[in-house]
């Protein structure tokens, strides 16, 4: 297959073109705006490889988007470009709108119109894969799973723009034709993994002899899943996915955020020693602001469907995980130091009183 992959240099695209080029041989287009979490680094192991080529392009950018369609004349389109970190769309609304919004829709444009002037088998095989986030079905009380028929109820601005990204591919399918499948992943985790997020953050503070910070109590509840095991989902809907549906990837391992960092603490402290046990680094912080108490995915529909199941399980994710970081300080220590240091995001701006 030829494969338009956009956001191709981010934490889960960046898997998923790994997977696609390397395990699969299929010809990419890798399309990435090489924001401050996008890196070329991540794609080490593709570079200069047959099969690979990589366009630096805003996918808000309307004329770009349709050359870069048309000019690679791809089989299916992978969307995974997208503004991801909640904390950041607390403090900063406006670039999640102008990514996941007008970005997906400006994208959902410029395949519409090459898959119309499409022969009629390649239109029929043709596929928009749009990536999306659990976190558009809201919180979930202490029982229960997500499904496909969970009604939508954002929460934070990411979610939301996630949310309006989805009913974008969804019309586009049912208003235009155009052959979209939407899935929607619990969180992922594993290498590469830019260190504003929670494992990684904990893995290089800890590693540092830094606080450990844990939102509120760290009760709020998460189903991880290893973004390998997501690349491999991803392939699968790409290969067998049916126009029109939505399928939802976990991986049925949920874990309150303290059991997390806990397990991270006990990782590195069982593969690389420090003077005091990592827990002691823990700091209880103030909450986010809306943040959602518990997710968690009922994936029966892909497993039933295309055959996937995850590999990993949390316990194995996770040591592979720890393992990484503590191989590859060239890939993270240059983040660290020049594009996020590790200080808390999301808190808005206090309201001045008049």
């Amino acid at each position: 297959m030829r494969i338009l992959v956009t956001g191709g240099a981010g934490f889960i695209g960046s898997a998923l073109v790994r997977h696609l080029l390397l395990d699969l041989g299929a010809e990419l287009l890798v399309v990435d705006k090489l924001t401050y979490a996008g890196d070329r680094r991540s794609l080490s192991d593709c570079e200069g490889r047959p099969g690979f080529a990589f366009l630096e392009a805003n996918i808000a950018d309307a004329d770009a988007m349709r050359r870069a369609v048309t000019e690679f004349a791809p089989d299916a389109v992978a969307h995974l470009a997208a503004e991801s970190h909640v904390d950041r769309s607390i403090t900063g609304a406006a670039e999640f709108v102008r990514t996941n919004v007008v970005g997906s829709f400006t994208l959902l444009e410029a395949a519409r119109g090459y898959w119309a002037a499409l022969p009629q088998a390649r239109r029929e095989a043709f596929r928009f894969l749009h990536v999306s986030t659990d976190e558009v079905y809201g919180s979930l009380g202490p029982a229960g799973l997500f499904t496909e028929q969970t009604p939508y109820d954002p929460r934070s601005p990411y979610s939301a723009t996630k949310a309006a990204s989805d009913h974008l591919a969804r019309a586009w399918f049912h208003t235009y034709g155009l052959p979209t499948v939407v899935t929607n992943c619990s969180n992922n985790y594993g290498p590469r993994h830019f260190p504003e997020k929670l494992i990684p953050l904990v893995i290089l503070n800890a590693l540092e002899g830094r606080p450990l910070p844990v939102y509120g109590d760290g009760s709020n509840v998460r189903d991880w899943l290893h973004v390998e095991d997501h690349a491999r989902a991803l392939a699968a809907v790409l290969r067998g996915g049916r126009p029109g549906e939505t399928y939802n990837i976990g991986g049925r391992s949920e874990r309150t955020n303290l059991q997390v960092v806990h397990a991270i603490c006990d990782a590195l402290d069982a593969r690389s020693p420090g003077a005091t046990p990592r827990r002691s680094l823990i700091t209880f912080v103030a909450d986010r602001p809306g943040h959602d108490r518990r997710y968690a995915i009922d994936a029966t529909k892909i497993e039933r469907e295309l055959g996937w199941v995850p590999r990993e399980t949390f316990e194995s994710g996770l040591d592979r995980t720890v393992a990484w970081y503590l191989a590859n300080a060239w890939w993270w220590r240059p983040l660290r130091e020049a594009r996020y240091g590790g200080e808390r995001l999301g808190l808005p701006a206090r309201r001045v009183a008049a």
